[in-house]
């Protein structure tokens, strides 16, 4: 299931430049913000949604760390729907205000799934640079959109997967690479999601990139949903295939007591392995890596190729999620 490329120029703005605006991709190469960025400048960030997520997004801003592109930005207030004191310091301004005020140029989106969408489109159409939580949006139609839209304005468009920077993770990856993949399967467990989350596939979609991380792209075989409303419990099961055929299965559960766990079985031609490995604590955390990353891409320090890579893989994912859904609404 592939998805549109999108092109990148091949040129990389640095910070040594004098003038070094903020930069996005459009499909003819790089465009300049109209945010006009200096060097030595400040990005001014606002953060949307103030629940676990957008505690630990105040915390990192306000500590950001040493030497990194972290230390060019500026928490400058906080949104919630909710009347809410002053939150570690931050001060509660309205969406308007953070829409509207020219020193925020940047908003991180940590609302609940289903308002991610229209609040990456109010603050890309005011010019702000994004930073989402996962899933971006619960269809990809709009994801597809939004990436465009970013791009037409010369804009960042972030979507945060810390799974990607989990010790086990980094070193499953190490663990897998070299060898051909014969059949797997990943089986992940935990509690029940509230409605605003979406169907499975999306608020799953950590696992999802997991494997196409691990992988490459994917295709949807089959999908089935089990769902008893009044137990508030769900499964679904999907079918994958690799490019070369290879069969995966990923089941996702939800339900009272069920423990978050990630069960895998990956059968090699030379080995299987049926445990996540042990790798030790980092230490720094898996939000502050994100924000390194989405820094690095406010400053223009990262190679065209990664971010072409990189928004490649998330719209190949919520393609396959949304796929998946179809399917398993068919089968119900």
């Amino acid at each position: 299931m592939k998805v549109p490329t999108r092109l990148f120029n091949k040129g990389v703005i640095t910070q040594n430049e004098p003038t070094s605006a903020t930069v996005g991709h459009t499909r003819g190469g790089l465009k300049r913000s109209h945010l006009h960025i200096k060097k030595g400048d400040m990005f001014g960030v606002v953060v949307v949604g103030i629940g676990i997520a957008g505690r630990v997004r105040i915390r990192d801003l306000l500590a950001p760390l040493p030497s990194s592109a972290t230390e060019k930005m500026s928490v400058k207030g906080f949104v919630s729907r909710r009347t809410l004191g002053d939150e570690q310091g931050v001060k509660q301004i309205s969406v308007e205000e953070a829409v509207e005020r020219e020193d925020i140029q940047v908003a991180m989106v940590c609302t609940e799934n289903t308002f991610h969408e229209e609040h990456i489109r109010r603050f890309l159409e005011a010019g702000k640079h994004v930073c989402v939580e996962y899933p971006m949006t619960l269809n990809y139609k709009a994801a597809a959109e939004l990436h465009d839209l970013a791009q037409q304005k010369g804009l960042v468009l972030h979507e945060e997967h810390i799974e990607l920077f989990t010790p086990d993770f980094k070193q499953l990856k190490k663990d897998v690479a070299g060898k051909t993949l014969e059949d797997g399967s990943l089986h992940f467990t935990g509690g029940p999601l509230k409605n605003d989350f979406g169907f499975l596939a999306f608020s799953g979609i950590a696992r999802l990139t997991w494997l196409v991380d691990l992988f490459g792209e994917l295709s949807v075989s089959s999908a089935t949903m089990v769902e008893d409303k009044e137990k508030n419990y769900m499964k679904m099961t999907v079918q994958l295939q690799t490019e070369k055929q290879k069969p995966i299965t990923w089941v996702e559960e939800r339900g009272p007591n069920l423990p978050r766990v990630k069960n895998i079985n990956f059968r090699f031609d030379s080995c299987s392995m049926t445990e996540l490995p042990n790798a030790p604590r980092e230490p720094v955390g898996l939000f502050m890596q994100d924000l390194v990353l989405f820094g690095q891409k406010l400053l223009g320090q990262l190679p065209p190729a990664q971010l072409q890579a990189e928004q490649k893989r998330v719209l190949h994912c919520l393609q396959l999620a949304e796929r998946i859904q179809q399917l398993s609404k068919t089968t119900a």
